[in-house]
Parts: structure tokens; C-alpha cells; sequence
């Protein structure tokens, strides 16, 4: 029997996250709540694409790691395990074969472009999927509060150039 309550999410949710990937990509994450993430990726592959409300699946595998995986509009898969204890975020993007060739069409604000994404989506090519599986140290951790519109509100290129230093 494990000495934490699996089901008590509390000390993960409305956790804003900052890490960099040892391949040298960017992301940033906010646990909204028990079923939304926003993020922001400021580099890398898809880097400067934003997305509010991802639904999410949110476990608790340990008292100080979570794991939370998703399927985005775009046909991304995401699998991620956040250990607050050692600051260490290790992630699993399965990009379908699209991104790879046109990663410039994910940029931008996501949610103004679901039709778009759900085109190219279908459009293809799906196969063969890529995927990335990297660590990442977690740089950035603050508690922002649940549902918290104003963590993730645009592009990582419109912050201000002390982010996240500015943030109270």
C-alpha cells in the first residue's frame, strides 16, 4: 500500500512549470486542474506554439511524481513524468510523421487554429511516427493557483525579457 493517497492531486495542481529538455528545447507547463494543462513552448521543433485548456490525464504514481498524458487536435501524443523532489521532468512526444515535415504549421496560438490543425491531422502523413524521449530539468516552479487564466496567455516571444524573474 503505498504511503500517499493516489487520488489526492492537490500538490501538483495549479503548478506553473519551466524546463529545458537535454536536448536544449524549451517548455513550459501549467496544471490548471485535474483535467486541463495550458503550455508554451518557447523552442525546439515546435517552438513559440501555445495552447490553452489540453485536456489531460492526471495520475499521482508517488508522493512527489505525477504522470500526465494527452493526445493533441494535432495527432501529438505527450506522456510526461513530473518528479518535484529532484526537480527532474522526463518526456515522451509521439509526433506524427506531419509535424516533422511542416513543424511551422503548429506555431502560433493552437486554439485559433483547431480546424487547421484537425486538416493537417487528417492530411497526413501519420507514419512513420517520431518519437522523442528526453529528460528535462524542471529550471521554474511557482504555485499559480487553479484556474488561473493569466499563466499561460501568449507567445513565449511577447514575455518580458526578465521572465520569469517578473512574475510575483
Amino acid at each position: 500500500m503505498p504511503n500517499f493517497d493516489r487520488k489526492d492531486l492537490t500538490h501538483f495542481l495549479g503548478k506553473q512549470f519551466i524546463f529545458t529538455y537535454d536536448n536544449g528545447w524549451n517548455y513550459e507547463l501549467y496544471i490548471k486542474n485535474e483535467n486541463i494543462v495550458d503550455y508554451r513552448i518557447h523552442n525546439g521543433l515546435i517552438g513559440q506554439k501555445w495552447v490553452k485548456n489540453q485536456p489531460v490525464h492526471i495520475a499521482r504514481i508517488a508522493a512527489e511524481i505525477c504522470k500526465l498524458s494527452w493526445t493533441e487536435p494535432t495527432g501529438t501524443n505527450v506522456s510526461i513524468v513530473i518528479n518535484l523532489k529532484d526537480n527532474l521532468y522526463q518526456g515522451t512526444i509521439f509526433f506524427p510523421r506531419w509535424i516533422l515535415n511542416h513543424p511551422e504549421r503548429t506555431r502560433g496560438f493552437q486554439n485559433d487554429q483547431l480546424p487547421l490543425m484537425e486538416f493537417y491531422r487528417e492530411a497526413g502523413p501519420t507514419y512513420p511516427i517520431e518519437i522523442i524521449n528526453e529528460f528535462a530539468n524542471i529550471t521554474f516552479t511557482k504555485d499559480r493557483g487553479i484556474n488561473n487564466e493569466e499563466v499561460i496567455n501568449c507567445a513565449s516571444d511577447e514575455l518580458p525579457a526578465d521572465f520569469p524573474n517578473n512574475l510575483i
